[in-house]
């Protein structure tokens, strides 16, 4: 299993702040999973001015696409690809997510068949499900 810093996914994605929504990888299986952290702060600037800040759940779903690019791209085949959001088969949300939350994102790859690929992922703050999603990947 691999571990990922922000600036190694940096090299993977083409996303940069505010963009970047995950923190790092705590564990990666190129083609068949990947597990992230994506630290919620109050800092962020979609928070200004909010009394109650909740993280929006397109936010989270983004995050769990961003997680799966990862386990995509790290597969000799699409190193120096763009993987791109390619939709949501199914998404439920179980509870919001706040500022000083932790997310722990998880995206497990079912199939990839050339240039699409799709997966099971699930969001979770302190080990309690917050999202669960059946998302798909194309690559470019």
């Amino acid at each position: 299993m691999m571990k990922l810093s922000s600036a190694e996914i940096k090299k993977i994605l083409p996303h940069r702040y505010p963009l970047l929504l995950i923190d790092r990888i705590e564990e990666l299986e190129p083609g068949k999973s990947a597990r992230a952290l994506r630290c919620v702060t109050e800092h962020e600037a979609l928070f200004a001015g909010q009394e109650l800040a909740v993280l929006p759940e397109t936010l989270i779903i983004e995050s769990l696409a961003q997680t799966g690019a990862c386990a995509l791209l790290t597969l000799p085949e699409f190193v120096g690809k763009t993987a791109y959001f390619g939709g949501i088969k199914a998404a439920e949300f179980m509870c919001p997510v706040y500022p000083g939350d932790v997310l722990e994102l998880e995206v497990k790859l079912e199939k990839i068949k050339s240039s699409i690929g799709s997966g099971k992922a699930t969001a979770k703050v302190a080990g309690q499900v917050v999202c669960l999603a059946e998302l798909t990947f194309m690559i470019g």
